[in-house]
């Protein structure tokens, strides 16, 4: 479904059974328009999610790691002067509307006590969050500011007042207590989708999909319309968090059950499912957008070195065939006295064929004996670029495979590992950079850390450069090395030198969930000792050999990296 009014509703009583009296400790933005504050209350550390991103806007506790950027925004830093140590007072949401007030008790520059309220629409492309005094509503500041040259009928900037949304004149449908209207739209229109229409006029808060489940469940016969209606909000109150599926397989999430969608797995809270739900789908539209400058290099470098192993490919089949241009410029040689000036065509006699006739094109500006020269100039040239278009073929490939590697790497990546990808493209030159080149030192990014079921060590690169500085220079050389057979992937490393055979095969499912074999099945992966890993000399990032590995075949499963990412927490 939706992140709706009536979703909007299941998630602030689920805030609110856990922050209330919560204290403030910590405020990032890790992307574009979207704020972490962590939240210590009922001795829990909670990370609450506002989202104002234009697509999946929303509100939520999440568990998902992030990472900080270096320089923090100016509405970062206003949110943490005005709320860091302070403590959440109320959460409540603005009739049935994707409007939610987070009320905060805070303390003003000289110590007394004032209610600050931070408030997050939840309007797709006009989402926003804002920092707002209670008393007299003046906006400290906003995520997205406002001008009045944007909005005529409300200006959301540092100092003016906050105006709420236009609002419709629709129904709560939580606080609807006469069903008249609802049994006369129920008898009016027998077909359930027309009445999910209709509700969705008369009703605030109403997203497509639980217009339609509302519909469906008031048309049942049985209980009379009261109970039915009841009921049907009842479970908002009481929600049991599930994914849906589509029948065209289109993945969803509903507070409860809505047949006849299939229930794909049911959660312990709202914001559990929305993790799981949202945690791919949004990584991979960060990835998308962060990483859009990556992509396009990546695709044009793909693109034109595709074309060129085609010139290439027929100038090596062109050069295979230099020893006719040598045998006509001999025959020619031969038999100049048949050759007259002019001619554009002549047939002789092969003597390297017993003497089957050959046809030899001339030009006709040439005299017989420059003609036989051309031929003899074009069999050298022919020749002596058929070791070079080799060696160029050969590079070719290398950088085929190459960014096929790279376009892998930011398939799989998260957006805090574009940062290195864009770095070893700056420093090979494809990407230009921004600032001249410094002599600073690059700092890439560690590795994602796993623990074992055995408590060891296992360490996954994400990118080639931390690739490179994992295998070659954080590994012992007595650790194990692991790495998908002949498939673009991670560099794992096992922090063990006798690791088990179930770490190993543990290690292994990480290699292969972690390369571009991640939806296949019985993926080879080699594993070898460090010490047998070596860098070829001038080779591209990332690149290693090594020999006298050994091959185990798994099958990736996203439930076991999971495990063994929560054993690292």
């Amino acid at each position: 479904m939706s992140f709706d009014g009536s979703f909007t509703h299941a998630m602030v009583n689920e805030l609110n059974s856990v922050l209330i009296g919560g204290r403030i400790t910590k405020i990032s933005e890790p992307y574009p328009n979207e704020i972490i504050v962590t939240v210590r209350s009922q001795h829990h550390n909670y990370q609450v999610l506002l989202s104002a991103n234009p697509t999946y806007a929303r509100i939520q506790t999440t568990s998902i790691p992030f990472q900080n950027p270096r320089t923090p925004n100016t509405f970062t830093m206003t949110l943490r002067k005005h709320l860091q140590g302070s403590f959440i007072k109320q959460i409540h949401q603005v009739d049935n509307d994707r409007i939610v007030h987070i009320h905060i008790n805070t303390r003003n520059e000289i110590g007394d006590l004032e209610e600050l309220v931070l408030v997050i629409e939840i309007m797709a492309r006009h989402s926003n969050i804002m920092l707002v005094e209670a008393q007299n509503r003046n906006i400290i500041d906003a995520i997205k500011r406002i001008g009045p040259d944007k909005n005529r009928f409300r200006t959301i900037l540092p100092g003016s007042k906050y105006v709420n949304p236009p609002q419709q004149d629709l129904i709560d449908p939580f606080k609807l207590t006469n069903m008249n209207l609802i049994e006369q739209l129920n008898h009016d229109f027998p077909n359930a989708e027309v009445l999910a229409g209709e509700l969705r006029k008369s009703l605030q808060g109403l997203g497509t999909d639980t217009s339609l489940v509302l519909a469906a469940a008031l048309h049942q016969p049985g209980e009379d319309l009261q109970t039915k209606y009841n009921h049907f909000w009842n479970q908002f109150d009481r929600p049991t968090p599930v994914t849906t599926l589509t029948q065209q397989g289109k993945l969803g999430f509903a507070p409860f059950p809505y047949p006849p969608l299939q229930t794909e797995q049911h959660f312990s809270s709202l914001s559990t499912m929305l993790d799981h739900f949202f945690q791919t789908k949004v990584q991979r539209e960060r990835v998308r957008e962060q990483g859009a400058q990556l992509i396009q290099v990546t695709r044009n470098e793909l693109k034109k070195n595709r074309k060129k192993i085609k010139r290439l490919e027929k100038d090596a089949k062109d050069a295979t065939n230099a020893d006719q241009y040598r045998i006509k410029g001999e025959v020619l040689m031969t038999y100049l006295h048949q050759v007259k000036p002019g001619m554009k065509q002549v047939s002789l006699p092969n003597f390297y064929d017993n003497n089957q006739p050959i046809e030899i094109n001339l030009k006709v500006d040439l005299s017989p004996s420059a003609n036989a020269q051309w031929y003899f100039k074009q069999f050298q040239k022919k020749k002596n670029a058929g070791k070079y278009i080799q060696e160029q073929l050969q590079n070719t490939h290398v950088e085929i495979d190459y960014f096929e590697n790279i376009e892998s790497q930011i398939e799989l990546a998260n957006p805090e590992n574009l940062a290195d990808i864009k770095t070893e493209l700056q420093q090979a030159g494809y990407l230009k950079r921004k600032t001249k080149k410094t002599t600073k030192k690059v700092m890439v990014s560690q590795p994602e850390k796993f623990v074992a079921s055995d408590g060891t060590v296992i360490l996954v690169g994400k990118n080639n450069l931390q690739n490179d500085k994992l295998t070659l220079k954080t590994a012992d050389k007595r650790e194990t090395w692991l790495h998908t057979q002949n498939i673009h992937g991670s560099h794992v490393i096992i922090r063990s030198f006798s690791p088990s055979e179930k770490t190993i095969l543990e290690a292994a499912n990480l290699a292969a969930y972690f390369s571009k074999a991640r939806n296949s099945a019985n993926v080879p992966v080699d594993y070898d000792l460090v010490k047998r890993v070596k860098k070829p000399n001038g080779a591209k990032p990332g690149l290693v050999h090594y020999t006298g590995q050994k091959t185990v075949y798994v099958t990736p499963s996203q439930t076991l990296v999971e495990q063994l990412r929560q054993n690292a927490k």
